[in-house]
């Protein structure tokens, strides 16, 4: 019996699982999804009118956040300027009278798309159209650039009034000295750029005077610098010592009624101009220049230029040095390539003199075949005649009292000599006698 209870469990046919569930799991944990996920296919009207009420319920979605960008202009009209001068990205820097041979990069306006109501044309954004040139005719600038340029004259005379007094002069000078303000603009490698021009004016708002240092290539020609910032500003400068400018904005000058002085975004690539060293000096062969050259690097140091410093007196030092040298080398190590070319070009338009060499961070000038001392010595005396010029106008403010004082001392002299002074011939003879 036993064995037979035993052989029927082995003959039981094993038990299936159910084909609904394949899983006891589901039988322990009973799952029923609710309505909303096993939406039924034959939805009643009121059903479908609550979806759409509870859509139109949902909050709109936020639009994706985006920076504020400086070229978008948000509709507004493109800029317009009164200013009638060209605008460029440095004023002291660039030369109409050099004409470039081709641009580094397509005629991108540097002021942004649609911001200014100007052409740039690679170089500036002329205040006149240039189309209105007339090629042929004797003064090709139009009859409208001469009628801004008087304009701009009679506005400044009008903005800058009655000259200061001494003591007035004394006042701002005192007031704008480094022991009292820390406040200044600097004028570096780049000269008098665009962008300067707001930040005199921004200073102009809070004072009459604002102290401009100068440094670097432009203060080679400081006459130019000085000629530049009265012109483009319309102040005056009314105190100068060595690099260090005092530009006062005038008795008559209005914040409120300043000039729109659109900004440069980025700095525009500079233009491709002709090589400045050729293959051969004019008027020499190839075996001379390179002799020239070799002749170049030997001679004695004129001066060593340090990294953005005062160079006001190198152009009388070349000068001074071509009356007794054929050759002259300033020593320019440490300085940055695009400076010491400049510092070159500067030289040669200045002195004048011929470029003949780069190499070795050593700036070697030639003085050329047809030199002439006298031809030096006059331009010398005319550039120091303008220099005083330049210096009896910082000065006018004290005009009527140092006329005065000129004339005083011009009396006092002819007094002197005609009546006080002894007679050259009569002291001779006293010294014979004697």
């Amino acid at each position: 019996m036993l064995l037979l209870a035993g052989f029927l469990r082995r003959a039981r046919p094993p038990r299936r699982p159910s084909v609904r569930h394949l899983s006891g799991l589901l039988d322990r944990y009973g799952f029923v999804p609710p309505t909303s996920l096993t939406p039924t296919r034959d939805e009643t009207p009121r059903a479908a009118a609550a979806s759409d009420a509870g859509a139109k319920k949902r909050r709109p979605k936020k639009p994706p956040y985006r920076p504020p960008s400086s070229l978008d202009r948000g509709g507004r009209p493109a800029a317009r300027s009164d200013l009638p001068f060209d605008f460029r990205f440095s004023y002291t820097e660039s030369s109409p009278g050099d004409k470039p041979i081709g641009l580094r990069e397509p005629k991108y306006s540097p002021f942004g798309p649609g911001r200014l109501d100007r052409p740039w044309t690679g170089l500036c954004a002329p205040a006149v159209d240039t189309t209105l040139r007339d090629v042929h005719a004797d003064d090709p600038a139009p009859a409208a650039e001469r009628e801004l340029e008087e304009a701009r004259r009679r506005e400044r005379e009008r903005v800058l009034g009655e000259p200061l007094t001494p003591a007035e002069r004394d006042f701002l000078v005192g007031k704008c000295q480094k022991s009292r303000t820390k406040k200044q603009i600097n004028l570096g490698r780049d000269g008098l750029t665009h962008n300067m021009l707001n930040d005199i004016h921004n200073h102009w708002k809070n004072g009459e005077a604002v102290r401009v240092k100068c440094l670097g290539v432009p203060t080679v020609d400081m006459q130019n610098v000085c000629h530049h910032l009265e012109d483009k500003t319309g102040g005056l400068i009314i105190h100068r010592h060595g690099g260090q400018l005092i530009l006062y904005r005038g008795r008559h000058y209005n914040p409120k009624k300043r000039p729109v002085i659109p900004l440069m975004l980025w700095k525009p690539a500079e233009p491709v101009y002709p090589r400045l060293i050729k293959t051969t000096i004019e008027g020499l062969t190839v075996e001379e220049t390179k002799e020239m050259r070799k002749k170049g690097l030997h001679v004695p140091v004129l001066t060593k230029l340090a990294k953005n410093g005062y160079y006001a007196s190198l152009v009388p030092m070349v000068r001074d040095a071509f009356l007794t040298d054929e050759l002259v080398r300033i020593d320019c190590k440490g300085l940055p390539k695009s400076d010491y070319r400049k510092i070159g070009v500067k030289l040669r338009d200045l002195v004048p003199c011929i470029i003949v060499s780069f190499d070795k961070e050593q700036i070697i000038v030639w003085r050329g075949k047809d030199y002439n001392g006298t031809i030096q010595d006059n331009t010398q005396k005319t550039s120091v005649s303008v220099l005083e010029e330049e210096s009896a106008g910082v000065e006018s403010e004290n005009g009527d009292q140092e006329q005065a004082s000129s004339d005083w001392s011009s009396d006092e002299c002819s007094q002197f000599s005609s009546s006080e002074l002894p007679d050259e011939k009569s002291v001779i003879s006293e010294a014979d006698s004697d």
